[in-house]
């Protein structure tokens, strides 16, 4: 994957994550930097072996100049392939700040050692391990070739062995690029699962939207339609038959009225919804999110008032399970004790990353319960959130 491609998938996880909420993609990230550092400083070593052995005090300045100003641009611009909430002008500045180190490094180190050390080859196989990392796969292709060049004439230019230089610029190049690439390769794979996980919680959103547009649309286009009709019939009526014109909007008024009473009805969630089918499909959801699920349902059928609002706040428990926490499992337990229905629905992911109290969504469905003598309870321990509703069902 490019770099631009994995910065575009990592813009969608940072921001949910940018805060550094989530442990475990903190966790990850900060491996995925000790192991580029580990692989940064590997190729350092040798060129400050070779100030150590460098007799010529210019050179040695000159070559720890060149290291302080090398070292650090490449840390700069490492820190940037891991970091995908940084700005495009800081992204852009440090890999500016990258490339002038580098040329720089090459007449100041290039004749640290005389040759004998072939000091700037690490230098270069530095440049040419972390080089995919930063740019393009076609620009990476043309600076490893600049740099082999690089690394050919500064072996001519300071007397060292041409054969020297490009083996150890191709090998230890290889080596760092292997290094390197098996960390960012998990780290790609888990900010694309993360992508995928606020992507999904998107979409189940994006759903529930689309379903009510619908409900809305199957109340409202039929009703509309008649009402038109009956109206346009008592504009006929009216200048022939004044009765039967007053009976037709009569008519009128009685059918907006029960598509009000509809639409409200609709806005409120009081449409039957099918329990059973929310629960297959929110347990099919989390667990292609990454979130085990276990559902445990009471025996026999509940009364369908009652089926309609669990079904309704499962839908607003599993969004907010996939929109604000980070859960690795989730069990929802619907249980009858008498005429009392219970659904407990509990995840792991909390951390203080619940669902604000006073949402919408759980403010809307308490207000729904509490209209049938329901109640709606919500807690948080020790990084597990539970939310609690229970029903009266009719003996």
């Amino acid at each position: 994957m490019t770099p631009i491609v994995r910065h575009s998938i990592c813009r969608v996880v940072t921001d949910l994550d940018r805060a550094g909420a989530d442990p475990r993609l903190r966790r990850a990230r900060v491996a995925t930097l000790v192991s580029l550092g580990a692989a940064c400083l590997t190729s350092l070593l040798m060129p400050v072996a070779a100030l150590f052995v460098e007799s010529r005090t210019t050179w040695i300045v000159l070559g720890a100049v060149g290291l302080c100003l090398y070292g650090p641009a490449l840390g700069g611009a490492l820190y940037a392939a891991a970091t995908p909430w940084l700005s495009g002008v800081v992204r852009r500045r440090l890999l500016a700040a990258f490339g002038a180190a580098a040329a720089l490094s090459v007449p100041l180190l290039g004749p640290v050692g005389t040759g004998e050390w072939n000091t700037w080859a690490w230098l270069g196989a530095s440049i040419v391990g972390f080089v995919p990392l930063l740019v393009q796969p076609r620009t990476a292709v043309v600076l490893t070739l600049a740099v082999l060049a690089v690394a050919a004439g500064t072996a001519l230019t300071t007397g060292g062995s041409v054969v020297g230089y490009l083996l150890i610029t191709i090998g230890i190049g290889l080596a760092i690029a292997v290094m390197s690439a098996l960390p960012v390769w998990l780290w790609d794979l888990l900010v694309q699962a993360r992508a995928g996980r606020a992507a999904q919680a998107r979409l189940a959103v994006t759903e529930e939207r689309l379903r009510f547009a619908r409900d809305v649309h199957d109340l409202l286009g039929h009703r509309l339609a008649v009402i038109a009709l009956k109206a346009e019939l008592a504009a006929r009526l009216a200048p022939a038959d004044a009765e039967r014109a007053a009976a037709e909007a009569a008519e009128v008024q009685r059918l907006a009225a029960s598509a009000l009473t509809e639409v409200r009805q609709a806005v409120h969630g009081y449409r039957a919804v099918d329990l059973r089918d929310q629960l297959a499909a929110v347990s099919k959801i989390l667990q292609s999110s990454g979130v085990r699920c276990t559902v445990t349902q009471a025996a026999g059928d509940l009364p369908t008032e009652v089926a309609t609002q669990l079904a309704l706040l499962l839908r607003e428990a599993s969004t907010n399970v996939l929109r604000h926490s980070r859960a690795r499992w989730c069990t929802i337990d619907i249980s009858r004790d008498g005429n009392e229905v219970r659904m407990t629905i509990a995840n792991d992911g909390a951390a203080g990353a619940g669902p604000d109290r006073l949402s919408n969504g759980l403010r809307g469905a308490a207000e729904r319960l509490s209209d049938l003598d329901g109640t709606l309870r919500t807690r948080e321990e020790n990084g597990r959130f539970t939310l609690e509703a229970t029903l009266q069902a009719a003996s």
